[in-house]
């Protein structure tokens, strides 16, 4: 069954699903606003920000070393004759020694800064190292016009336009410069201009690209988080849903399962589809080549329940198949509970009708247990009179309680702590009168989703059976409360008393089925029905060592609250 599990679904089969660890996934603010937020940028946007601005640095870097090797080389004197050539080698060291700074700082600090300050020493150096070389100032100026246009690209409008314009004064206060020095100088002021339209144009195209990029970008991830929070939220829903989805490939393999279909099929082995269920295969291949969907119940195995097959193509053009396992136990029962609400209502209704004449008949056997003139053997009949009534009215009693019942309220209860707590209660509220009643666990703590009112009543019904019939005649009775985890959190109650025919055992949980003349056959049955509506599960499990044992399967922590 290895196969069944996708990677980092966390779908184990061979997990019980009772018993996971508590789900990452909270519905809660999983989907965002479909609105991109104002808020700043996200971590990963932020990081390849940070990376296009290492390179922009790096780039500065080259350009510093270029121009420090164009000053110092003794070859320099071939591409361009310095002018002033100690400010050339100030201008060349400065911004190589500032370059290498940044370089070294720019993976700290804010990006904007960092940009801010970096364009800032492009500007000055470019000043003076184009009043030092005028014979490459049309190269500097060109290669400043990128530095611009790559910080705007960081910064916001305003500052990016800020910047674009310092370059332009900059180059025109070189020229004044040049101009007040008496040095002639080949560029014309329609050049200069030229450039400082370029700065500005640059800086604001390049501005408005990086905020629409940056745009792009966010709102990209956002929508990409909400699709990976929609598929988690959608990954949830399928593997916690009640009905069984097995994923099936054209070739037969079963590539993925949820944990009611890991349920449906404990035990079978194989991580082919027939290997699992050879009649389920056919079907599934009947239903690829003629369309014709063979919906009649089946089992994956004599102890499993009952399911119904549906097929549907996870594609229109893939070979890949969804089949649902419709476990045909949960219909029966949802079935049964409208019938038995539908029976309950009209029982609470009968009841009522019998309780007066109940009532008026125990009333009068009482009068005519007072009266002198009875004979003994007359008063053996009230006897018998009088018990049978009480038990009639200990039935009106179960069927309006059983109508009247409140729908489960589920929480966490800790089973440990919950069953010594009853024990406690129960043998302060019912003196045991030499019998035992004790309680053990596996666990220091066991965890499970449950009505604890509800929980309590069953306890006290299973416990009182117990007492009353698990003895050996002549001896007391034994009762032992044991709490375990290892199937998913159940309790059992135990005794060491004669055990239950196999015949009758069959017949434990049928309404008004007793073989006591003074019990009403419904405790057990009530006791089933709380278990039920509390998503738990209450069975007979025979003692090879003599007595009987009744356990109640309770769903764990993190099972989905019934609907």
């Amino acid at each position: 069954m290895g196969g069944y599990a996708r990677k980092g679904a966390a779908l184990s089969p061979k997990r019980d699903p009772r018993s996971k660890a508590g789900s990452p996934y909270t519905p809660a603010n999983l989907i965002g606003d479909p609105r991109l937020p104002r808020t700043p940028a996200p971590a990963s946007t932020q990081s390849a920000l940070r990376r296009e601005l290492y390179f922009f640095t790096l780039y500065r870097a080259l350009e510093a070393g270029l121009l420090a090797l164009v000053v110092f080389s003794p070859f320099g004197d071939y591409f361009v004759e310095p002018r002033l050539p100690m400010l050339g080698g100030i201008a060349a060291t400065g911004y190589l020694i500032a370059a290498v700074v940044l370089l070294y700082t720019g993976r700290r600090g804010s990006l904007q800064v960092q940009a801010l300050v970096g364009v800032l020493v492009d500007i000055a150096a470019a000043t003076l190292a184009m009043h030092a070389l005028p014979g490459a100032a049309s190269g500097i100026a060109l290669m400043l016009l990128f530095n611009v246009g790559a910080a705007a690209l960081f910064l916001s409008m305003r500052t990016g336009i800020a910047i674009a314009a310092l370059a332009g004064v900059a180059l025109i206060l070189e020229y004044l410069w040049s101009a007040a020095d008496g040095a002639p100088s080949s560029r014309q002021p329609a050049e200069l201009l030229m450039y400082a339209i370029s700065f500005a144009a640059v800086g604001t195209l390049t501005n408005l690209l990086g905020r629409q990029m940056r745009a792009s970008v966010a709102l990209a991830e956002h929508r990409g988080a909400q699709a990976a929070n929609m598929a988690e939220v959608s990954e949830l829903i399928i593997r916690r849903m009640r009905t069984g989805v097995l994923l099936v490939d054209g070739e037969g393999a079963v590539r993925l399962a949820n944990e009611a279909a890991l349920l449906l099929i404990a035990g079978s082995q194989g991580d082919s589809l027939h290997g699992l269920s050879p009649d389920l295969d056919r079907r599934l291949r009947r239903w690829r080549h003629d369309g014709v969907a063979d919906e009649t119940p089946m089992q994956f195995g004599p102890d499993l329940p009952e399911i119904v097959p549906r097929f549907t193509r996870l594609l229109a053009d893939s070979d890949q198949s969804l089949v649902f396992l419709d476990d045909t136990s949960l219909l029966s029962r949802r079935a049964e509970s409208l019938t038995l609400a539908t029976l309950g209502r009209f029982s609470a209704s009968l009841a009522h009708e019998i309780r007066n004449p109940l009532a008026a008949i125990s009333y009068a056997t009482q009068l005519l247990e007072e009266s002198k003139e009875i004979l003994d053997a007359d008063r053996r009949l009230l006897e018998i009179i009088h018990q049978q009534t009480q038990r009639m009215n200990g039935i009106v009693e179960n069927v309006l309680g059983l109508a009247r019942r409140e729908r489960a309220q589920p929480e966490y209860v800790e089973l440990v702590g919950f069953a010594r707590r009853f024990i406690e209660e129960y043998r302060t509220n019912h003196p045991l009168e030499g019998d035992t009643l004790h309680v053990s666990a596996d666990q220091p703590s066991v965890p499970a989703l449950a009505d604890p009112r509800q929980l309590h009543q069953v306890l006290v019904a299973l416990i009182h059976n117990a007492l009353t019939y698990g003895r050996m005649p002549g001896e007391p009775a034994r009762v032992h409360l044991h709490v375990s985890n290892a199937h998913g959190p159940q309790i059992d109650v135990q005794d060491r008393g004669p055990g239950i025919p196999e015949m009758v055992a069959s017949q434990l949980f049928r309404p008004f089925f007793t073989t006591s003349g003074h019990g009403t056959g419904l405790g057990l049955y009530i006791a089933r029905e709380l278990c039920r509506a509390n998503q738990a599960t209450l069975e007979y499990v025979a003692m090879p060592g003599g007595g009987c044992c009744f356990r109640i399967r309770l769903a764990g922590p993190h099972s989905l609250l019934p609907a």
